[in-house]
């Protein structure tokens, strides 16, 4: 049987959608890597009573862990560890000694921070992160709050529960002790493997790969499959028991067979192939961006170690811009327009050339909402990626809102990236 757990992000700001939530994600990746199947994450705002609910629903779903993030501070509505310790049936008290090396950690945060601030507010603060129900194991604090490994209380049944702080730095850095706990390791004594693959298509609608998951889904028993869709990369993610280990090798040769003209990974995602073909090819790019105003630099400077291959971009709104960082002709932009073909080429071939890249990047297009022609309508974008010896162009009408049209701008760099330096599909 699966080892199970929940998940419980508490916030106001994350249930209204001011803030991400970042921990959830994270967390159900670290227990599958530990053999952890996560049946529920639930989002709750600062409100006593709906933390208590959802530690109820999870309880019922026979989960062995409970994870909250969040509701560990100094605040009259952080009150998750108080909350837990009532589930648990184990009443909150001060720990003394906790409460001193909380405070040590504030007054040295005041300090280096050069903050002010009344002294019994603070005091009462630091009290309330140190109240601890009885019979809990302590996580020592990353920031200032500490978290929490709170068993059910003697003669109760249910899943321990872990209370880890919101700070996804704080919640990480936490980790590796809430796992070590006496309690959570015996509560999760009984995991076993869960693996995860994933292949990625570029170019395959989900209703054709249902219809091949159906013609074959008599050799697939054990096999958990999940697809996703996104900006044209179709993802398939199947999760198993080793057990299930030759059935997932029967389905990644059917999707190898059916789907060799879109596969274009069988793990690392679209950016790791493109970082990686770069680092291990010794090549360098720049960009030129129009319409995008520099995020395709941002994404793939997003990586640690970029800097080695990405030597620079140029956003050029102005056709003056164009012209005189990127030496677009004059001419091209007068005949042409600054959203054409032409304009794209001449944008790669100039960062190419100014920068003195292996590869130049080029975007030029219309992402609206105004601005739009019946010629040019808004959505019209212009790619071009230039390489020793290989150009790559794409002409493209995307839908949806400005932010939509400028992100699948990029993606689709990426991909005429992906195209130029790995081939596979076409982008």
């Amino acid at each position: 049987m699966v080892t199970r757990a929940g998940i419980v992000v508490t916030g106001t700001e994350v249930l209204t959608g001011r803030v991400s939530d970042r921990n959830g994600p994270w967390l159900a990746e670290q227990l599958r890597l530990l053999g952890v199947d996560v049946g529920h994450v639930v989002v709750v705002g600062d409100r006593p009573a709906d933390l208590s609910a959802a530690l109820a629903f999870l309880a019922g779903t026979g989960v062995a862990v409970v994870i909250t993030s969040g509701g560990l501070g100094p605040t009259a509505d952080d009150l998750t560890a108080e909350v837990v310790g009532e589930f648990q049936g184990r009443p909150s008290s001060v720990d003394p000694a906790l409460e001193q090396r909380i405070a040590a950690v504030v007054e040295g945060l005041m300090a280096r921070r050069g903050w002010r601030t009344d002294a019994e507010a603070t005091a009462a603060g630091v009290r309330k992160q140190a109240r601890v129900p009885e019979g809990a194991t302590v996580l020592e604090p990353v920031g200032t709050a500490p978290g929490l490994v709170v068993p059910p209380a003697e003669g109760r049944s249910g899943p321990v529960v872990l209370v880890l702080p919101g700070p996804p730095a704080e919640l990480q850095g936490m980790w590796p002790a809430a796992v070590a706990a006496d309690a959570t390791r015996g509560a999760l004594a009984g995991r076993a493997e869960l693996r995860q693959e994933v292949v990625r298509l570029w170019g395959t609608l989900e209703a054709q790969l249902a219809v091949t998951l159906r013609e074959h889904e008599h050799d697939l028993a054990g096999l958990e499959i999940t697809t996703c869709l996104r900006e044209g990369e179709l993802e398939i993610v199947t999760r198993f028991p080793p057990d299930a280990q030759p059935a997932y090798d029967r389905l990644s040769a059917v999707l190898a067979a059916d789907y060799a003209d879109t596969l274009f990974s069988t793990g690392p995602t679209l950016d790791d192939l493109v970082a990686g073909a770069f680092a291990e090819r010794g090549l360098t790019v720049a960009t030129a961006e129009s319409c995008t105003g520099g995020l395709l630099a941002a994404r793939l400077t997003e990586r640690p170690g970029s800097s080695a291959w990405v030597l620079g971009g140029v956003t050029a709104y102005a056709n003056s811009a164009k012209e005189q960082l990127l030496d677009v002709p004059a001419d091209v932009l007068a005949e042409h327009g600054a959203v054409s073909p032409e304009v794209a080429i001449a944008l790669a071939d100039g960062a190419r050339a100014r920068f003195g890249a292996d590869v130049g990047v080029g975007i030029t297009g219309i992402a609206g909402p105004g601005g739009g022609t019946e010629d040019k309508p808004v959505g019209t974008v212009h790619l071009c990626v230039a390489g020793p010896g290989r150009r790559e162009s794409r002409a493209l009408v995307l839908p949806g809102s400005r932010s939509t049209v400028r992100e699948r701008s990029v993606t689709r760099a990426m991909h005429l990236l992906r195209a130029l330096l790995l081939g596979g599909p076409p982008a």
